[in-house]
């Protein structure tokens, strides 16, 4: 392939990019946001099944081989494939990154949040590496979760961010209500964060050999239910006043917010009297993701954006001006 040739792709690749929010950004958004949650749940999946050491090395399955092995057995085939979604999440990221790169001067909180996702990628996956040499050390592997959810939720806001626009965004509720419901998101934390911690004094370790952090499991599974009640509680209170106040918008994402938390607290509870079965475990993780996800929108949806400013100007029209 000549270089005369390449430079011609490269241009008709330039020119495919989107000038603006269209579509196609709308749709990798939100991709990359299934993919966020999605990755929870292989991991989740690697860990439930004891695969976590399916691979025993890292960045190679083996001291020979990047792939899984047969002898590997189906341990190896999970953990390898969990590693393999995080090309699939680094393609997306990418992809998002250079959909808004033609218009990121418009759109500079869109560049932002791509960049983001594109770069902690890597780190995730060196994350997932530390997890793996350290011997799936509970704390290291409640290190990955976390950064799993920190990047769901930012996922949220760019979903978010290309329906609604960067203009000036202004405060559209009481402000009682808006500290109400940053206290909410405050138990949310709370609530995942005693989870992981719980979790890594369960069963599931991923692996038959891998330590414990050695904390009483059934007393905090007591701990951890006591915030997401708190939350359950706050958000019922945040739905009745957006109802009497006519806070449409922020109605639905309470009702959506609330819809998740009674399906994560039936979860929650079914799982603690049926000795924590790997499915149950599983969903419980998945969702803690969606009650994160469903809580940022929430709370963006607190403050009206100047609708002059939903889409970012074409670029045709920026330089014309």
């Amino acid at each position: 392939m000549t270089v005369n040739a390449i430079s011609q792709a490269a241009r008709r690749f330039w020119d495919w990019l989107p000038t603006g929010v269209d579509r196609r950004v709308r749709v990798i958004a939100w991709l990359n946001l299934a993919a966020q949650t999605a990755l929870v749940g292989t991991g989740g999946a690697v860990r439930l099944t004891g695969s976590g050491l399916g691979c025993p090395t890292w960045p190679r399955c083996t001291a020979e081989s990047f792939v899984s092995t047969p002898e590997m057995g189906i341990h190896g085939v999970i953990e390898f494939g969990n590693r393999t979604l995080f090309f699939v999440l680094q393609f997306i990221a990418l992809t998002a990154l250079f959909f808004v790169l033609k218009y990121r001067r418009q759109r500079r909180d869109l560049f932002i949040l791509t960049v983001i996702p594109a770069c902690s990628v890597l780190f995730q996956a060196v994350v997932g590496g530390i997890t793996v040499l350290s011997g799936l050390n509970p704390y290291v592997v409640g290190l990955h979760f976390v950064l799993s959810v920190v990047l769901v939720v930012l996922a949220s806001v760019l979903v978010y961010r290309v329906y609604n626009g960067n203009g000036e965004r202004t405060l559209a509720v009481p402000r009682w209500f808006a500290i109400t419901t940053h206290v909410t998101t405050f138990f949310v934390a709370v609530t995942v964060i005693i989870g992981i911690i719980t979790t890594g004094s369960g069963p599931h370790a991923g692996d038959k050999g891998a330590a414990r952090n050695g904390l009483d499991s059934e007393l905090l599974q007591h701990l951890h239910a006591w915030p997401a009640y708190v939350t359950f509680g706050l958000t019922i209170v945040l739905l009745v006043a957006a109802v009497s106040l006519g806070l449409e918008k922020v109605r639905r994402n309470l009702t959506l917010l609330l819809a998740v938390e009674l399906v994560q607290i039936a979860v929650g509870l079914a799982q603690a009297r049926m000795g924590l079965p790997e499915i149950l475990v599983g969903i419980h993780m998945v969702l803690a993701c969606v009650l994160a996800a469903a809580m940022t929108v929430t709370v963006l949806s607190m403050k009206s954006t100047a609708p002059a400013l939903v889409d970012a100007e074409p670029a045709e029209a920026v330089r014309a001006s």
